[in-house]
C-alpha cells in the first residue's frame, strides 16, 4: 500500500481546511463576532499539521483504489472530527458528540441536527453549518483533484471512491479538467440561485447560507422552521434548484458542449424527472384537501419530494402530519435518492433502472429460456462488473441499515422514530418521521445511537465500501505494518 501517497493526500486535505476555516471568520469579523475567533487556532493547526504532512512528496504517485477507498474514509473522519472543533471550543456546542453529529451531518449533506434552536447560533456558525455542505456536496477530493498537482492516471481512485453512482468515468481525458469542470457547474448554479434568492427577497447572509445548502443537497438552513416562513416564491426557486443539482453532472456538461439531444435521452435523468413528476401529483391531490388551494397544494408537495429526493431535507411544512399515503411516498423517495454524479444522496436512481431492467430480464429468460438479452444503458451495453456491483451494493445497503436499526431500536423508541432516523441518515436527507420529523431534531438520542447514525451518515455518503473497507483488519494491517508499503 501507498502509505506515502495517503499521508500526502491526508496532508493537502488538512491544508484545505485550514484555508477554508478562515472563511467563517472572516464572516465573524463582518458581523462583529467575538466567538468566531476560534476559527483562527483550528485553521492554524489544520495548516500546520498539513504542511508537515506534505512537505515530503511521495516518491511515487500511483495508487489503487485500495489507497483511494482509504483515502477517502480517512479524509472525511478527519475533516469532520477538525470541523467540529470550532463548534466544541467555543461553547455553542459544548458537547464534542453534538458538535462532531453536527458537522458529520453537514459534510455527509445530511442535515440532521441536534440543534434545539438554529437562530441561537452566531452568523460565523451558521455559515460554517452551510458551507460544509456545499464544500461536501461535490467533495473535497474531487476539488483536491482540481487544484492540487498530482500527476498518475491512477487519480481517477480517488473520484471513484468520493463519487456517488454505480460507475464513474472522465467527462474529458485528464481528471484535473475533469474536476475543474464539475467544480465550475457546480459553482455557476449556486451563483445563480443566489442571486435569484437575493432578488426576490432574501438578505445576502440567508441567500448564500440557503444556495449552498441547496447547492450541496444538505438542508441546513438559518431558521428554525426551515422554510415555513418563507414565500411560495423563495420556495419555488429552491424546488427549482434542489432538483437541478439532483441531475447527473454529466448533463449539463453535455449541454454546455452543445449536445442537449443527449442530455435529455439520459435515462437516468428521464427516469428521475419522472419519479418526480408522478410522486407530486400524488401528493397533490392528497394534500389539496389540507391547504385551501390548489396552488398552495402543489407548491408544498413539489417542494417536498424535489427537498426527500434529492435528499436536500429542507421543509416547506410539517409532512409529518400529512396522510400515511402522502408519508409513506416520501419515505419511498428517501431510498431512491437523485442521479448519480449529482450532489444527491439516496440509492441512486440508476441503480434502480439496472435493478428492474434486471428483473425483467431474468423473467424473460424463465419465458423464453434460449433467448440472449444484453442490458444496455443509454443504448450502450452494461458490463457485467457493474452489474455485479449494484447487487453487491444492494446487499450491503441492506446488511448495514438492518443491523443499524437493530442498534438504534435498543434505545427503546418507536419504529417510525428508528427506521426513519436510519433512513434519514443512511441516504443523507435529514428529517424523518415521528420523534424526527421536519419539526424535531436528534437531540433526544444517546451517545451510542448518535456515533451509529454518524456511521451512517458517512457510509451514505462514501456509497458505504469506502468506510467497510477502511475497517477491515487487513487494511489496517497494511497501513501499520513497516514492510506493507507496496501496492
Amino acid at each position: 500500500m501507498n502509505r506515502s501517497m495517503i499521508r500526502f493526500v491526508l496532508g493537502s486535505v488538512l491544508k484545505i481546511e485550514g484555508v477554508l476555516l478562515i472563511l467563517p471568520f472572516l464572516i465573524a469579523l463582518l458581523h462583529r463576532e467575538k466567538i468566531g475567533l476560534w476559527f483562527l487556532p483550528v485553521a492554524a493547526g489544520a495548516l500546520l499539521f498539513g504542511f508537515l504532512l506534505t512537505i515530503k512528496k511521495p516518491a511515487s504517485t500511483v495508487f489503487y483504489l485500495k489507497e483511494g477507498c482509504v483515502c477517502t474514509a480517512m479524509s472525511w473522519i478527519i475533516m469532520s472530527v477538525v470541523g467540529c472543533l470550532p463548534f466544541c471550543l467555543s461553547g455553542e456546542i459544548p458537547s464534542f458528540t453534538d458538535a462532531l453529529f453536527e458537522t458529520v451531518s453537514g459534510f455527509t449533506t445530511t442535515g440532521a441536527s441536534i440543534l434545539t434552536s438554529v437562530e441561537a447560533l452566531s452568523k460565523c456558525m451558521l455559515f460554517w453549518r452551510s458551507f460544509t455542505h456545499w464544500v461536501g456536496g461535490m467533495g473535497v477530493l474531487v476539488f483536491l483533484l482540481a487544484i492540487v498537482p498530482m500527476s498518475g492516471g491512477s487519480n481517477i481512485n480517488l473520484m471513484r471512491a468520493e463519487s456517488p453512482g454505480p460507475s464513474v468515468g472522465k467527462l474529458v481525458p485528464k481528471i484535473k479538467a475533469t474536476a475543474r469542470i464539475l467544480y465550475v457547474i457546480y459553482f455557476v448554479l449556486t451563483f445563480i440561485e443566489f442571486v435569484l434568492l437575493m432578488i426576490f427577497g432574501m438578505s445576502p447572509f440567508e441567500a448564500i447560507c440557503s444556495a449552498m445548502g441547496t447547492a450541496g443537497t444538505g438542508g441546513f438552513g438559518v431558521l428554525n422552521d426551515s422554510f415555513v416562513s418563507y414565500t411560495p416564491t423563495l420556495q419555488w426557486i429552491v424546488t427549482i434548484f434542489m432538483i437541478l443539482f439532483g441531475v447527473n453532472f454529466n448533463a449539463y456538461y453535455l449541454i454546455i458542449f452543445h449536445q442537449a439531444g443527449k442530455a435529455f435521452k439520459m435515462e437516468e435523468v428521464r427516469a428521475y424527472l419522472g419519479v418526480i413528476i408522478v410522486a407530486v401529483t400524488i401528493l397533490m391531490f392528497d394534500t389539496v384537501k389540507i391547504y385551501d388551494s390548489f396552488f398552495t397544494a402543489l407548491t408544498h408537495s413539489s417542494f417536498q419530494v424535489a427537498s426527500i429526493i434529492t435528499t436536500t431535507g429542507f421543509a416547506s411544512a410539517d409532512f409529518d402530519t400529512w396522510s400515511q399515503t402522502s408519508r409513506t411516498v416520501l419515505v419511498v423517495l428517501m431510498f431512491i435518492g437523485a442521479c448519480a454524479g449529482s450532489t444527491g444522496g439516496g440509492i441512486k436512481v440508476s441503480r434502480f433502472i439496472l435493478a428492474v431492467k434486471t428483473f425483467f430480464k431474468e423473467i424473460g429468460g424463465y419465458i423464453h429460456s434460449k433467448s440472449i438479452k444484453k442490458l444496455t444503458m443509454d443504448g450502450k451495453p452494461v458490463e457485467h462488473e457493474v452489474l455485479r456491483s449494484v447487487n453487491v451494493y444492494f446487499l450491503t445497503f441492506m446488511f448495514i441499515f438492518t443491523t443499524s436499526l437493530l442498534l438504534v431500536s435498543i434505545e427503546g423508541h418507536d419504529l417510525t422514530t428508528n427506521f426513519t432516523a436510519v433512513a434519514a441518515t443512511i441516504n443523507n436527507i435529514g428529517p424523518g418521521l415521528s420523534m424526527v420529523g421536519p419539526t424535531c431534531n436528534f437531540a433526544f438520542f444517546n451517545t451510542f445511537t448518535k456515533y451509529v447514525l454518524m456511521f451512517d451518515m458517512l457510509a451514505g455518503r462514501l456509497e458505504l465500501f469506502p468506510l467497510l473497507i477502511l475497517l477491515t483488519p487487513p487494511v489496517w494491517k497494511e497501513l501499520l505494518h513497516p514492510t506493507s508499503g507496496k501496492a
